[in-house]
């Protein structure tokens, strides 16, 4: 009988010491950002395999889940529903379905969304789908109504494995800058940091989580477009206490780091920057202890998924939309006589800016277009062309506007331009472009952006390099030989970013309040520009693109010469 009670209280004893053990909870948090449509391991604009993708994003859960079972968060910061073809045909082609987005992130077992600029930019019809669509929620705190109200969740409550998790989502406040408020219409973006300051303690207070996140479509580095703050991620990890990861995105750019906020504690700012090439692996070692948080480590790396196998699974479930988007962009729509390539057009007039400038004219019956290229590398080649080269052609879903500007207000706009994009040449040794070294490479990068560099048709024009800024443009004449008049008003056609005052041209450069822009707006294309461009090219048939050669940088000797040798740095050998 004494072992009996001996080994009862020893078993006792033993119960009482577990029961007042600590409980140690590894949570996984995961995370990928502006992924641009990049569903597929392949690039249907290209007509090529890609690296990155949803596909490996699928393989690379899977794996996780195997190790962490339900101890799994994946989160997703944004501009999903712009870039490849797949999500194009989804947004505007197939709007019936269910959101492709929708489903491959539903079958993939997102937990969450933050939105994006881009996302944004698709319209009400086409976020609004896709968020009903979605079997996760999609966050916003800084969306707000009109009259403040919420327009999407703010946060979301996870718990994993006794670990009280809230994700809190907000998008950079920039959207004004760059987009139409038709597309936004009846909302508005309240500021991160201000909202952040806001709401902390209310889901403190409230839900008592042990982990706080952010999901944030904005960028690490500090950062502002025309008034509006772009990017705080780094900003509001410092300047509001509680945070205890800040997930970024929107700048593409990959970033690891650990600060202190103000209150001495730690936090991890993270961003895998894009395409689904790397994600964002934060282990989250918790301490409990009676059910209570008593201490937790958190640690984050970005892990290169770039090149891991596809989810063979994934690619079966999603073969059908896969096959619709190869007979989407692989549709014949014409044939163009000569390759063009918006390389040339930093160099002077070009075939690829004019054809983009005949078909804006037309369309509006404008006197005057301004274009400027939309990316650094653009080629269509001479011969059949297709639907997948009108992604390389006009990258993004642009509307086209006819607004009303006087003769100077075009010449400032276009000066403004030539002060981003050109250098001020004293002699044939200095750059034609205002351009710097790369520090990873030895090619040369623009300093400003290159989607501001805007040229003009309607025109006769010079740009003198040799002038300082807001001194270089001289308009001599109409294209037709007509007068050209700074007191007269004209027809101008330009894309609706450009027309919202985004990239400066009209606010900076020609001095309009942003407020007023919308006053100068007497037409609105209803879909984008690309568009309009197949529907173009599909009704000529056989384009021939040619350079009006209405505008040129002059003194013309020194320019030739010092392009060749720009175009070297920038581009390497011709």
């Amino acid at each position: 009988m004494r072992k009996y009670i001996v080994l009862f209280f020893i078993l006792l004893l033993g119960v009482n010491t577990a029961s007042s053990q600590d409980k140690s909870v590894t949570i996984k948090l995961y995370h990928t950002t502006d992924v641009h449509g990049n569903f597929f391991p392949f690039d249907f604009i290209n007509n090529r395999p890609s690296k990155g993708s949803f596909a490996r994003v699928s393989t690379f859960m899977n794996e996780q889940r195997l190790e962490f079972g339900d101890r799994v968060l994946l989160l997703d910061g944004g501009d999903l529903l712009q870039g490849q073809p797949c999500v194009y045909y989804s947004n505007f082609v197939d709007t019936k379905s269910t959101h492709l987005c929708a489903e491959v992130m539903g079958y993939i077992g997102y937990d969450a969304a933050a939105m994006g600029n881009h996302d944004i930019e698709t319209g009400h019809a086409v976020y609004d789908r896709w968020i009903k669509d979605c079997s996760f929620p999609v966050l916003g705190a800084n969306i707000l109504t009109k009259d403040s109200k919420p327009y999407i969740p703010p946060y979301h409550i996870f718990v994993k494995d006794g670990v009280k998790i809230a994700v809190v989502g907000m998008l950079t406040q920039a959207i004004p800058a760059w987009l139409p408020e038709n597309l936004w219409e009846g909302l508005r973006f309240a500021d991160i940091e201000d909202t952040a300051r806001q709401l902390l303690p209310i889901i403190q207070a409230k839900e008592k989580p042990d982990l706080i996140v952010g999901l944030f479509h904005t960028g690490v580095q500090s950062g502002e477009v025309a008034g509006f703050k772009e990017s705080v991620g780094l900003e509001v990890a410092r300047q509001v206490p509680g945070f205890d990861i800040v997930f970024c995105g929107h700048d593409h750019t990959p970033f690891n780091e650990k600060i202190l906020n103000i209150a001495g504690d730690s936090v991890l700012v993270i961003n895998p920057a894009n395409a689904a090439n790397r994600i964002s692996d934060v282990a989250v070692q918790a301490i409990l202890k009676e059910g209570k948080l008593v201490s937790k480590t958190i640690t984050g790396k970005l892990v290169d998924i770039s090149e891991i196998e596809p989810d063979e699974a994934y690619m079966r479930y999603f073969a059908k939309a896969y096959q619709q988007t190869a007979d989407y962009v692989n549709e014949e729509i014409g044939e163009f006589t000569e390759t063009v390539s918006v390389q040339d057009a930093f160099f002077g007039p070009s075939a690829f800016i004019d054809l983009l400038h005949d078909l804006q004219l037309k369309l509006t019956k404008a006197e005057i277009s301004l274009v400027a290229p939309l990316s650094m590398n653009s080629e269509i080649k001479a011969g059949k062309v297709y639907m997948r080269d009108m992604f390389n052609l006009y990258k993004y879903e642009n509307l086209l506007y006819t607004m009303m500007l006087t003769g100077k207000e075009v010449r400032e706009a276009l000066e403004y331009s030539a002060g981003l994009w050109c250098n001020q040449m004293k002699s044939e040794d200095d750059h034609l472009l205002r351009i710097e070294q790369n520090s990873y490479n030895d090619r040369y990068r623009f300093v400003k952006p290159f989607f501001s560099f805007d040229s003009a048709a309607g025109i006769r024009y010079t740009i003198d390099v040799t002038k300082p800024v807001g001194e270089r443009v001289q308009i001599i004449s109409m294209a037709d030989g007509d007068p050209f008049n700074e007191m007269n008003t004209y027809r101008v056609a330009i894309n609706s970013y450009q027309g919202s005052g985004g990239g400066g041209i009209l606010t900076e450069g020609s001095g309009i309040p942003r407020e007023k822009l919308t006053e100068r707006i007497v037409f609105s294309t209803d879909k984008d520009l690309r568009f309009y461009l197949a529907e173009e090219i599909k009704k000529a048939g056989i384009v021939t693109p040619k350079s009006f050669n209405q505008w040129k940088f002059i003194p013309e000797a020194w320019v030739e010469k010092v392009a060749k040798r720009d175009y070297k740095l920038l581009f390497g050998e011709n």
